[in-house]
């Protein structure tokens, strides 16, 4: 299988997936409260919307009938994440949760190994590790401020199955394009399964949420809501699976350690007051993590 994505280009990608997805928490804030498993569904079928338009050009763009269990499971991935995620946010810490999912990396990294699309050896797991202790410091300086520390219980429990199964996606992804299952178009790939994963979450929310509450939403709303679906949603997922194509999972995962240090530069812009030294440790050790990984670090096999 040919490889059109450089591993630097690759890089970069994700490097926009970050900041993307760091500026992205902002303008969630600025919406009312709305069913948030409806409102993903909505996101994620905008993003299909926009990606539509890329993934048609393709020959590979309807997918042969074998392809629709592998893409059915990439989107409950999709659907288990933010299900166990909006669940859990009633049920457990926002540090408990972001302390939990400096761990997904490392279980991508871990999964892949079981499917053969990671290498084994120390250097990937290191930079890894190196970037989930600076993730887990940049949380645990925000979660000093705002009070409160990490436990775990239920709502903790089902958000770890959540992380699980986000490393299961890009780990599903290496897999299928490694296999000539999946095509080689990143837009294609990214358009069955978020369409896959809005339906999914979209039944779950017919199923538990007063989806009539949606009528609430208003022009701001509708406009963030298109700004998320095309930015936050169908960019970001193309990006990553564009990665894919070059990177391990553990390594494209791992641009997760990134979102926290973009968001702590966004909490400085709005509340300069709030800088100090104990943001220092955990912000060296993302950047310093993210450095070993671009030079070379997470380069997918053949």
């Amino acid at each position: 299988m040919s490889q059109s994505v450089s591993a630097r280009s690759a890089h970069l990608g994700m490097l926009l997936w970050a900041s993307l997805v760091g500026l992205s928490f902002p303008a969630v804030g600025l919406m009312n409260e709305l069913p948030p498993l409806s409102l993903t569904a909505l996101r994620f079928f905008i993003a299909c919307a926009g990606l539509w338009w890329l993934a048609r050009r393709s020959p590979d763009f309807l997918p042969a009938p074998g392809l629709l269990p592998l893409y059915a499971l990439m989107g409950l991935c999709l659907a288990g994440f933010f299900g166990a995620m909006f669940w859990a946010a009633h049920h457990a810490t926002a540090l408990s949760m972001a302390t939990l999912h400096v761990s997904v990396p490392l279980l991508a990294f871990l999964l892949g190994l079981g499917l053969g699309v990671e290498r084994s050896g120390w250097r990937l797991p290191s930079i890894l590790a190196l970037g989930a202790l600076g993730a887990l410091g940049l949380a645990v300086a925000e979660g000093s401020q705002q009070g409160g520390g990490p436990a775990f219980g239920r709502g903790e429990a089902v958000f770890f199955l959540g992380c699980i199964a986000t490393a299961c996606y890009p780990v599903l992804s290496r897999w299928g394009l490694a296999s000539g299952r999946l095509p080689e178009s990143a837009a294609v790939r990214t358009f069955w399964s978020l369409g896959a994963g809005g339906v999914l979450i979209g039944l779950a929310g017919l199923a538990v949420e007063p989806v009539g509450r949606l009528a609430a939403m208003t022009g701001l709303d509708l406009a963030l809501l298109v700004y998320l679906g095309l930015c936050s949603s169908a960019l970001t997922f193309w990006l990553m699976q564009r990665a894919t194509a070059a990177l391990t999972p553990g390594a494209v995962t791992a641009y997760g350690y990134l979102v926290p240090f973009v968001s702590m530069l966004l909490l400085f812009v709005q509340s300069p007051d709030r800088i100090g030294w104990v943001w220092l440790p955990g912000s060296l050790a993302v950047l310093l993590a993210m450095g070993l990984l671009m030079r070379g670090g997470g380069r997918a096999g053949g």
